[in-house]
């Protein structure tokens, strides 16, 4: 499901874990730009946005985040990282022009970014049962 990241930022590599509050993304949107976003909210902050870090790809396409006005975005970091069943880590390297898919929700003056996933396929199924969208930008 993507539990952490690691890009590089102000040429410096930054890593970040989910579960750390403040923690943000870097995302680029449709227009180009360029900008870090807080990584969703966690149960136990304030706020109407959902919590947990994810968007299943699913719910998207049934417009059940249509409520938080998304917008897609790329998350543009250098490895992303899984933890398997039995709570080891992986990290996996993204190249070229591959990107993991976000969302960006919003709530009045609320706004966060979400990684998109979807089902596992039989590759990575042994990690975890929800893998992040990756997809390709030019």
């Amino acid at each position: 499901m993507c539990g952490g990241v690691k890009f590089k930022h102000n040429n410096k590599e930054i890593t970040v874990y989910f579960p750390n509050p403040k923690t943000v993304l870097p995302i680029r949107l449709k227009s180009g730009e360029h900008s870090l976003i807080k990584w969703s909210r966690r149960k136990e902050e304030q706020g109407a946005l959902p919590p947990g870090g994810w968007a299943r790809h699913e719910s998207v396409s049934k417009g059940v985040w249509d409520k938080y006005f998304p917008k897609p975005v790329l998350i543009t970091v250098d490895r992303f990282m899984e933890k398997n069943k039995k709570g080891k880590s992986h990290w996996y390297p993204l190249t070229g022009s591959t990107y993991i898919q976000g969302l960006i929700a919003s709530d009045k003056d609320e706004q966060r970014v979400y990684v998109v996933t979807l089902e596992s396929d039989d590759k990575h199924e042994e990690i975890h049962d929800r893998w992040p969208r990756i997809v390709n930008a030019l």
